[in-house]
């Protein structure tokens, strides 16, 4: 195991090469864009194959009512002009993005206390920790008298509460597409990345 990052693309070429590995499969989150992009440059720059382990996009279904943009600066400009009540599930490091619309009231839902004010001129945080179910989310909704969700498209079960609880609701969520990033093999289990670790012929898969 180890903790820490490599040093950039050059970093990671080099502990490819020191360590002699022969398969990559990267299993970070799906908007960790840096880390993504360096491993596909690493590994095309050393022949090494490479697997992104990510979890399926959710897609909308009847009732939900979505807005697609590309960014968190894409999401801002979604808001309506006038004063909304704004759920923000994005995590704490990217709030700064919404002090271009401080007319909104925001609720960030978070797993530690903040250090310091949140940063925003209305804004209050939740602090919980995940998985959380349809039923919590919609209660959290009312309480707080949401009328826009802005999110991150990550995927998987364990997040995806709150956009059954905005469905219930009828209220609106802004998505934030993943980012763009090079051609890759992909695997949204870890069976299927087991299936192409031995299709790939890796015998040695230390844990």
């Amino acid at each position: 195991m180890r903790v820490g990052g490599f040093g950039g693309v050059a970093g990671l070429v080099d502990y490819i090469t020191r360590e002699q590995i022969t398969h990559v499969i990267d299993a970070t989150h799906p908007f960790a864009a840096q880390m993504s992009t360096h491993a596909i440059e690493a590994c095309a720059q050393t022949g090494t194959a490479l697997l992104a382990l990510e979890r399926a996009p959710w897609v909308a279904g009847p009732g939900d009512v979505w807005t697609h943009v590309p960014s968190l600066a894409a999401a801002v400009a979604a808001l309506p002009q006038a004063p909304a009540r704004v759920f923000l599930a994005i995590g704490k490091q990217h709030v700064a993005a919404f002090d271009a619309a401080p007319q909104h009231h925001y609720l960030l839902r978070l797993v530690d206390p903040p250090e310091g004010p949140l940063g925003l001129p209305e804004a209050e945080a939740v602090i919980a920790r995940g998985p959380f179910d349809a039923a919590g989310d919609e209660a959290l909704l009312k309480a707080h008298r949401i009328t826009h969700i802005v999110a991150k498209n990550a995927g998987g079960a364990g997040a995806e509460a709150k956009l059954i609880a905005a469905r219930a609701l009828g209220l609106p969520v802004i998505l934030v597409d993943r980012p763009a990033l090079g051609p890759r093999a992909r695997a949204e289990s870890v069976a299927e990345a087991m299936a192409w670790l031995a299709a790939h012929g890796a015998t040695d898969r230390g844990v």
